[in-house]
């Protein structure tokens, strides 16, 4: 360990924070005194935490603030409900049918991120943000007026009406407004854990990687990184169309541990909820988004008197961490609090 330099360190123990994390709550988990809600929420603990890291590498790496988030986890939690309830027939095993759905709604969510990366990327700041935004809208909108049904001959698809002709043993998968209702749950908690571990190796090695350097000189200094011949619309691309992805599959495993999917759970407010995960776990700090995202799932469920108060509690605590972080007596007040910390800094 002594050998490594700081970043490899604190990957390393990221990656055993989350594998000793799993292995208690597994522990944990067959105890019959195990709160049955905590049982309920490790597998959306599990997908928000790669909401936040995947947040984390356009907001924190890149540094281009984006409202949308939930419009790709919601591309990625439909694409891949809809996809576990076609191959139910075809393929029996649960295991099996969860990773191709993981897999098919991190590739439509990485699509649709570079669909939307392309007049999207070229905006900077608020306008960035506002962009996004409505984009995230958009997808909510286009997915409530979204009509699917499977039959014998395959997927059947219509836009606006409802109206699909379904051969004998047909069903209705997505209807509209209504979502998808009786969902397959076959989500569980060791997938929440693989995909974690599978974000956090992708997110740690673009980062360490050529790429990674270049997305953080773009984040730095955009005249600097283009004076020496970075690409910026690839190297913004490839963070953005990453974290998308990353989301898609977060989504797909979200929505297979619900009983009932509908657009409304990925509006607005889910945009936020993620957001905040990243600026209190520290933008750039993957250890703190898995922390903030786990912990601030678990609260509303623990304190469900306060629970119709969340956003504006979320709301306040984001205006008090973005005051003191900003704060000069602070930093000073933890300068000599911690000397020893600004130190090994210095060295």
């Amino acid at each position: 360990m002594k050998k490594l330099d700081r970043a490899a360190r604190t990957n390393l123990l990221t990656y055993g924070f989350v594998i000793l994390a799993f292995v208690i709550l597994q522990l944990l988990s067959r105890s019959p005194s195990f709160s049955p809600t905590l049982r309920g929420q490790l597998v959306p603990i599990c997908a928000y935490v790669v909401m936040a890291l995947s947040l984390n590498l356009t907001v924190g790496i890149l540094g281009e603030l984006s409202l949308g988030h939930a419009g790709f986890m919601s591309v990625g939690a439909f694409s891949g409900a809809v996809a576990a309830a076609a191959l139910q027939n075809a393929i029996p095993s649960p295991g099996l049918r969860l990773a191709l759905a993981l897999v098919i709604g991190a590739i439509l969510a990485g699509v649709v991120g570079a669909l939307i990366s392309v007049p999207v990327l070229r905006l900077n700041g608020d306008y960035l943000a506002i962009v996004t935004l409505a984009f995230g809208q958009i997808i909510k909108s286009l997915i409530e007026n979204f009509y699917v049904g499977v039959d014998s001959a395959g997927l059947h698809f219509s836009f606006l009406k409802p109206s699909i002709s379904l051969g004998e043993g047909g069903r209705m998968i997505l209807n509209g407004p209504m979502g998808i209702p009786n969902v397959a749950k076959i989500s569980t908690f060791t997938a929440g854990f693989l995909l974690i571990m599978v974000t956090l190796f992708i997110i740690f090695n673009l980062v360490r990687s050529r790429a990674g350097r270049a997305i953080m000189a773009l984040r730095d200094n955009r005249i600097a990184a283009e004076s020496v011949g970075i690409n910026v619309t690839k190297y913004k691309m490839m963070a953005f169309v990453t974290s998308a992805a990353l989301a898609g599959a977060a989504g797909a495993l979200f929505a297979l541990g619900q009983n009932t999917i509908v657009a409304v759970k990925f509006d607005f407010n889910t945009s936020i909820l993620i957001l905040v995960f990243v600026v209190l776990g520290g933008l750039g700090n993957m250890w703190g988004s898995i922390i903030a995202a786990a912990a601030l799932t678990i609260l509303p469920e623990a304190l469900r008197q306060l629970r119709d108060y969340r956003m504006l509690i979320y709301a306040v605590v984001l205006i008090v961490v973005m005051l003191t972080t900003n704060s000069p007596q602070l930093k000073a007040l933890l300068g000599r609090l911690l000397p020893h910390n600004e130190e090994k800094e210095a060295s």
